[in-house]
């Protein structure tokens, strides 16, 4: 099993530290360094400085949104991040939400399966470097009636297949990542529920005649590390009651109904009604300690290697790790930390 970073989003105060966590995490043999954008920074632009400043570590779009980008225009990105970082570039794709897609960039968030499908589609014709033919619901390419005509990319990338992952909750989405993409980036994701994750993925695997193997299985997982276990839950627990309580409307939150299938339907209301509220103190409170125990990394070393084994158990490829801590030196001794329960636990 392999070790990620993610950086999260950038313009929080703390992009210079981002920057030597990452350059860290190359000196330590971290496969990857992923970044995300929501509706601040962009995620391509920090990638790019990323790639300039390391020097082995891939780079990766956790995630570009669909609906900020047409298919073509991603296809290019990836090719120059692929081309300027020597060939370290993975593509990571999601849909965002209803609330992000229609209030900011304006795309009506209808049929996202559908919508994912045919990205990936083009994205990977364009990436070929065939000329760019295509029909379908969402794009016709070139558009009929007028001068456009197929062209082809005109970049390079280094490698002829830039490796593409998907960001997937819901059990159809699941199965469209495991049938259409190389990886599935994962959230919330416990190896004593990785049926939830793992089942559907499979069925999309066995829809294109493949199964798991050499499927990159990429769950991020947040990394407290300190021998009391309780604080280190605690210091979550405002991150997962952001993201169960207030990621979304209170009809559509994919976070919400992940804690449900984990069998906290109970506790998924009480965190969403506070939150909603902005009762930001109490949904946090009403965050279950042992669902954030269980889709983290906390405690002494010793304890994290005996989570990442079941990680690894659970069918996990690259564990991605997202160090809490406000300092630059916390943030470096965890992805050490890592490093050495990786060891420990004999994954290395």
């Amino acid at each position: 099993m392999r070790l990620g970073i993610n950086l999260g989003y950038w313009g929080l105060g703390m992009d210079a530290d981002n920057i030597a966590v990452a350059q860290e995490a190359d000196r330590l043999g971290y496969a990857v360094c992923w970044a995300a954008e929501a509706y601040g920074s962009d995620a391509a632009t920090v990638l790019s400085f990323v790639a300039a400043k390391t020097e082995r570590i891939d780079v990766g779009s956790a995630i570009f949104q669909i609906p900020a980008r047409t298919p073509a225009m991603t296809a290019m990105t990836a090719a120059t991040l692929d081309t300027l970082s020597g060939g370290r570039f993975r593509l990571g794709l999601g849909v965002s939400g209803p609330q992000v897609s229609e209030g900011w960039y304006g795309v009506k968030f209808d049929k996202p399966l559908a919508r994912t499908r045919e990205y990936v589609e083009i994205i990977r014709k364009a990436m070929s470097r065939e000329r760019l033919v295509h029909e379908g619901a969402n794009w016709t390419l070139p558009l009929p009636g007028g001068p456009g005509k197929p062209i082809k990319l005109t970049v390079h990338p280094v490698r002829e297949h830039i490796p593409l992952y998907i960001a997937a909750i819901g059990p159809k989405n699941l199965e469209l990542t495991g049938e259409i993409a190389d990886g599935w980036l994962g959230i919330f994701f416990s190896p004593e529920h990785a049926a939830l994750s793992l089942d559907p993925l499979t069925a999309g695997r066995a829809e294109a005649g493949k199964t798991l193997d050499g499927f990159d299985l990429c769950p991020t997982v947040n990394l407290a590390v300190g021998e009391d276990i309780k604080a280190g839950v605690d210091g979550l627990r405002s991150y997962a009651a952001l993201y169960i309580g207030g990621m979304g409307s209170k009809e559509k939150n994919f976070y919400n109904q992940i804690a449900r299938r984990m069998g906290y339907e109970q506790a998924a209301d009480e965190v969403q009604e506070k939150y909603l509220a902005k009762d930001y103190a109490g949904a946090a409170a009403a965050v279950p300690h042992d669902l954030i125990d269980a889709t983290s990394l906390i405690g002494d070393t010793v304890r994290i290697a005996d989570r990442m084994q079941a990680y690894a158990d659970a069918g996990v490829t690259t564990l991605t790790l997202a160090p809490s801590g406000f300092t630059l030196d916390e943030r470096v001794q965890a992805l050490r930390t890592g490093v050495e329960a990786l060891e420990r636990a004999g994954l290395a």
